[in-house]
């Protein structure tokens, strides 16, 4: 790796000739008409195409992945397939002029309005079977769509964005977002993490760059902040945590950060959106599974822990199971089974063997369940933590492979989850992400109560069965904290990103899929065709063919 070339941090002078340029050229963005902005984006989807094999070959080296092994199929899934298939959802959508037709509008019996937009298409109703996908609207507000977009603004916006680095497609498709949905040209300083990244976006995004509506620097946390105060920066939208949100917008000491807000004198006086991670639950509704149902759903689990060296905010990171569950103990032992049966992964983003060592000192229960050497963490298990308000490990997000198991005083499904939706609203930090699990016979005896917990469940995305990673993915769906959090109390975050639909006050995004995903789904760990499959479903989602999704097809039944 030592060979590798490195990108250098940019100066602040050298900033402030890219903002100065980026500036110039935003009331012209504005008056780019929807088949120019067409145009951009199948140049950048082409592009993107264009760089993806060399790009994921060195995300893996960076990452500690061999890129002919299978693994690298979970690179090829996260990055080029989400920014080419939100690249083609945005097409599709300004086709439609900004209003693209959800497949049906839905009003539940409380009032509140909610579209289908999964399946969207014939081929949908093939390449996701069984699956549904929901965006519920904030109850009160209209079901408008691209009224940002559509409007006439009085006058441009540079948007910065500071991106996080655990994943390629984050910085991208909020930067999409901004030109797209909300009309700003855009700054985006990439993570020190990732650097290497740069040439890569130059060259796939090289018509939105040489036309001077999008920039891309690399620098430290000085040169975020001084972006952030630049004054020809109107908006910042940052991904990463709470900590650093903070930091930006009250202040660089806690001290500085309570006296701020106790005066509401933010230090940064900017618009700004977020999206800060979670401490994300996966509740387990008790019920009767068969043995291949709790082996199923270990994995799953399992996945949902290790994708990404658990380097995601949506990684599971904390279980919810009944006391009353009979298979409660079964189901442990398998997931533990699954998880030591799971290599380890290079332990790549910064401070996570900081924060795993936190959580031992908090627990010594902690239980390890494989070797892990020096350069990565184990996957590793925290039996009977506490439902309690300030537990550590519900209000500190891991960002490792760490599971915290707990339960609750519950032996009924309907118990159950009227308990488990109260603890993960009221217990649980962040609103970002939530899964539920439940056989398909208990939904249907207990469908009054699925419904409700759905409904109560304060958080911008659900996954019923299926991991929210998938809702991050497919584009017609947002992906951002349920509405409500303060600058003073952020939470998860602010605001929304992806939502190919452009609808202007979403809630909250809900997938749903079967119980039991055959063939082996495409975020399982175990699955053993993975980079065949990542590299297809990539050239699917750019172009879509009956003949790609054929081969789409063949490489997934050969995981």
């Amino acid at each position: 790796m030592k060979n590798l070339p490195s990108v250098k941090a940019i100066s602040f002078k050298n900033a402030d000739v890219l903002i100065s340029q980026l500036s110039k050229h935003k009331e012209a963005w504005l008056q780019v008409e929807i088949p120019e902005r067409i145009i951009y984006l199948r140049y950048c989807l082409d592009g993107v195409q264009k760089v993806a094999a060399k790009w994921i070959e060195r995300v893996c080296l960076e990452k500690g992945i061999d890129p002919t092994k299978s693994l690298a199929g979970e690179e090829w899934l996260a990055g080029p397939m989400v920014i080419v298939r939100n690249l083609r959802l945005l097409i599709e959508a300004l086709e439609a002029f900004g209003q693209p037709k959800p497949k049906r509008w839905i009003t539940r019996p409380d009032g509140q309005v909610v579209a289908q937009v999964l399946p969207g298409s014939f081929i949908d109703n093939i390449f996701w079977m069984g699956f549904t996908g929901e965006v519920w609207i904030e109850p009160g507000k209209p079901t408008t769509q691209g009224l940002n977009y559509r409007k006439k603004h009085d006058k441009g916006s540079v948007a910065l964005i500071l991106e996080a680095g655990n994943n390629l497609s984050l910085s991208l498709t909020d930067t999409l977002y901004k030109l797209f949905v909300e009309d700003q040209v855009v700054i985006i300083k990439i993570s020190q993490i990732n650097e290497y990244d740069i040439s890569f976006i130059e060259e796939a995004f090289r018509s939105l760059i040489e036309d001077g509506f999008f920039k891309v620097v690399y620098g430290d946390a000085e040169l975020g902040s001084y972006l952030c105060h630049h004054p020809e920066i109107d908006t910042v939208h940052i991904t990463g945590s709470d900590c650093t949100h903070d930091a930006i917008v009250w202040g660089k000491t806690f001290e500085e950060q309570l006296q701020r807000k106790a005066s509401n004198q933010p230090l940064l006086k900017k618009p700004i959106t977020s999206e800060l991670g979670c401490v994300t639950p996966v509740l387990v509704v008790p019920g009767v599974w068969s043995k291949s149902d709790l082996i199923f759903q270990a994995r799953h689990v399992a996945s949902m822990v290790t994708h990404n060296a658990s380097f995601n905010c949506d990684a599971a990171k904390v279980l919810v199971t009944a006391k009353g569950w009979k298979q409660r103990d079964t189901f442990l032992e398998i997931l533990h089974q699954e998880l030591a049966a799971i290599p380890t992964r290079k332990a790549y983003y910064p401070g996570a063997r900081e924060r795993y060592e936190a959580f031992l000192d908090q627990y010594p229960q902690a239980q390890a369940l494989v070797y892990a050497d020096e350069e990565s963490i184990p996957w590793t298990v925290i039996p009977q933590v506490p439902p309690k308000t300030g537990e550590y490990a519900l209000n500190h997000e891991a960002f490792c492979g760490l599971l915290a198991e707990v339960t609750l005083d519950a032996e009924d499904p309907g118990e159950f989850l009227a308990k488990a939706v109260n603890f993960a609203n009221q217990k649980v930090k962040g609103t970002l992400s939530c899964v539920l699990l439940v056989h398909p016979k208990t939904e249907k005896a207990y469908s009054a109560e699925i419904d409700r917990a759905i409904a109560n469940l304060r958080y911008g995305g659900i996954g019923v069965n299926v991991w929210t990673g998938i809702i991050y993915a497919l584009g017609l769906t947002t992906w951002g904290a349920f509405p409500g959090n303060t600058l003073t109390d952020i939470g998860s975050g602010r605001g929304v990103v992806h939502n190919a639909y452009m609808f202007d006050h979403p809630q909250k995004s809900v997938v749903r899929s079967p119980f039991r995903i055959y063939p082996t789904p495409a975020w399982f760990v175990t699955h053993k065709n993975l980079l065949q499959l990542g590299q297809r479903v990539t050239a699917f989602e750019a172009y879509p063919t009956w003949g790609k999704l054929l081969d789409v097809v063949f490489a997934a039944l050969k995981g």
